[in-house]
C-alpha cells in the first residue's frame, strides 16, 4: 500500500519535477546496466586469457598504434587539423540550422531536416576526395596482379569500379580495413596499406629492424630471423584481401548501405518531428530551470539529450542488432564468391592485427558490439547453413 501511495504522490508532483526525476531515474538507470555489462566482460577477459597476455595488453583492446602516431608532434598536428576542420563545418551549419528552426514557421521541422539531408549527401560526396586526404595519403593502388583481380570481381558482380586507392593507415595505427564510397557509376575502393602484406609500410619497418633483407622469399637469411619476420608481419596475402573485398562489396550487393541511409533519414525525420511537437512545452524548459525564456539551443539540448535518451537507447539496440545480421549477410556473400577459405584466415590475421579480443561476453556484446565476435563469423563460415 505505502508503494502506490508513493508513486501515486509521484503523479501529483508538477510536471516539471516529474519529468527531471524521470530523466534522473533513466540515466542512473543506464549508467547500472553498462556498469553490469562491463562486469561482464571483465570477468570474462580477466578471467579467459594467460596472465601474461593481460600483463602485455595483447588482446585487451584496441591499442595499435603505429610509431609515428605516438610521437606528440604527430598527435597534435593531427588534432588541430581535425578540430580545424569540424569547426569550419559545424559552426555554419549549426548556425544555419538554429536560423531554419526560428523562420521556419509551423513546419520548420520538415525544411530542417531536408536541410541536414542535403549536408550529409554533401559531407557524403566530398569526404573521401577532400577531407580524408588532409589527414591521410591517398594513392592509386600500383598496376599488377592485386588490382587485375579486384577489377575482375567487380565486374562479376556489376559493381561500377572506377578507382583503387591505398591509404597510408600506419601512420596512425595498425589498424587494417577496406571500405568503398561513392554514388552512382563512380565507385571507388580504397585499402589500408596496413590490410596489404607486400604493401604494408609497417612491414618494411619490420624487416628493416629484423636485419632482413627484402630479397624474394626471404633468401639467404636464417630461418630464425624468417620465423621472426613471419610472427610480426601484419596484414594479408592478395587472396585474403580479395575475400575481405568480398565482404565490403556484400554490403553493397545486398543494400546494406541504402537501407542504412532511408533509416537514418527516417529517424532523423522522426527526431525533428518530435521535436517540433515537444519545443513549445514550457514544463520541459522548467524542468531544467528555465521559467521565464525558451531558448531554441536549450530546446535542443534538453529534448535530443535528455527526453529522446530512452528513444536513442532503444533505437541504438535495434541498430547494432541489424548491424550484426547485415555483418553475417556479408560474410555469406563472400562465401558464395568462393572466399570463404580465405575470409576465414582474413579475419583471424585482422583480429590480430587490430588487437581485438577473440571471445566476449554474449550479453555485452549483444549491447555494444555492431559487428559479431570472431568465433561467432568463423562458426558461421564453417556452417554449411547461413542466412
Amino acid at each position: 500500500m505505502g508503494m502506490w501511495a508513493s508513486l501515486d504522490a509521484m503523479w501529483e508532483m508538477p510536471a516539471e519535477k516529474r519529468i527531471f526525476g524521470a530523466v534522473l531515474l533513466f540515466s542512473w538507470t543506464v549508467y547500472l546496466w553498462e556498469t553490469f555489462l562491463a562486469q561482464r566482460q571483465l570477468i570474462l577477459l580477466f578471467g579467459g586469457i594467460p596472465y601474461l597476455w593481460r600483463l602485455s595488453g595483447r588482446f585487451c583492446g584496441y591499442a595499435g598504434f603505429g610509431p609515428e602516431y605516438e610521437t606528440l608532434g604527430f598527435f597534435m598536428k593531427d588534432a588541430v587539423k581535425k578540430f580545424i576542420v569540424t569547426q569550419c563545418i559545424l559552426l555554419p551549419v549549426s548556425s544555419l540550422l538554429l536560423y531554419i528552426i526560428k523562420i521556419g514557421g509551423d513546419y520548420f521541422f520538415i525544411y530542417a531536416w531536408l536541410f541536414t539531408l542535403v549536408v550529409s549527401l554533401v559531407l557524403v560526396t566530398i569526404y573521401a576526395d577532400y577531407i580524408a586526404p588532409l589527414f591521410d595519403k591517398f594513392t592509386p593502388l600500383p598496376e599488377g596482379k592485386l588490382k587485375q583481380e579486384i577489377e575482375v570481381m567487380a565486374k562479376s558482380i556489376d559493381f561500377p569500379l572506377t578507382k583503387v586507392y591505398v591509404v597510408e593507415g600506419s601512420k596512425r595505427s595498425s589498424h587494417s580495413n577496406a571500405y568503398f564510397y561513392g554514388f552512382f557509376k563512380n565507385k571507388r575502393i580504397v585499402l589500408f596499406d596496413t590490410l596489404l602484406e607486400e604493401y604494408s609500410v609497417l612491414n618494411k619497418a619490420i624487416l628493416e629492424e629484423s636485419g632482413m633483407e627484402a630479397r624474394k622469399d626471404g633468401e639467404g637469411d636464417s630461418e630464425e630471423i624468417k620465423a621472426n619476420v613471419k610472427n610480426k608481419k601484419q596484414g594479408c596475402k592478395n587472396e585474403e584481401v580479395l575475400a575481405v573485398l568480398g565482404h565490403e562489396l556484400g554490403h553493397w550487393k545486398l543494400g546494406h548501405t541504402v537501407k542504412n541511409i532511408i533509416i537514418s533519414q527516417m529517424n532523423s525525420f522522426l527526431c525533428f518531428f518530435l521535436f517540433a511537437v515537444l519545443i513549445g512545452r514550457k514544463e520541459l524548459f522548467s524542468a531544467f530551470g528555465f521559467y521565464n525564456s525558451q531558448p531554441t539551443l536549450i530546446g535542443l539540448l534538453i529534448i535530443f539529450q535528455f527526453i529522446f535518451s530512452p528513444y536513442n537507447e532503444v533505437l541504438s539496440f535495434c541498430l547494432t542488432v541489424l548491424s550484426r545480421r547485415f555483418e553475417f549477410q556479408a560474410d555469406a556473400f563472400a562465401k558464395k564468391l568462393g572466399k570463404a577459405k580465405d575470409l576465414y584466415s582474413a579475419l583471424i590475421k585482422l583480429n590480430k592485427d587490430n588487437l581485438g579480443f577473440p571471445v566476449s561476453d554474449w550479453l555485452f556484446s549483444m549491447w555494444h558490439y555492431s559487428h559479431p565476435p570472431l568465433l561467432e563469423r568463423l562458426q558461421a563460415l564453417e556452417s554449411s547453413k547461413q542466412d
